[in-house]
C-alpha cells in the first residue's frame, strides 16, 4: 500500500509514536487576526486520539 502524498507533507511522527501537525489558519487574512493568535498558531500540534488510526492508515504504518 502507497503512503499517501498530502499527508506525507503535513505529518511528523514522534519518537514516542505521536503524530505531530501544523495548525491551520496561518497563511492568509492575517490582519484581523490577533498577535497572540498567530503566535500560538505557530506551534505545532498533536493528532487527536480519534483521527489517529485514519492519519496512520494514511501513512501506511498499520
Amino acid at each position: 500500500m502507497k503512503t499517501n502524498s498530502g499527508a506525507k507533507k503535513r505529518f511528523t511522527i514522534t519518537g514516542s509514536g505521536k503524530i505531530k501537525r501544523k495548525h491551520a489558519f496561518k497563511s492568509h487574512i492575517l490582519t484581523k487576526k490577533a498577535t497572540k493568535r498567530k503566535r500560538n498558531l505557530t506551534y505545532f500540534g498533536t493528532v487527536d486520539k480519534a483521527d489517529q488510526n485514519n492519519v496512520k492508515e494514511l501513512l501506511s504504518m498499520k
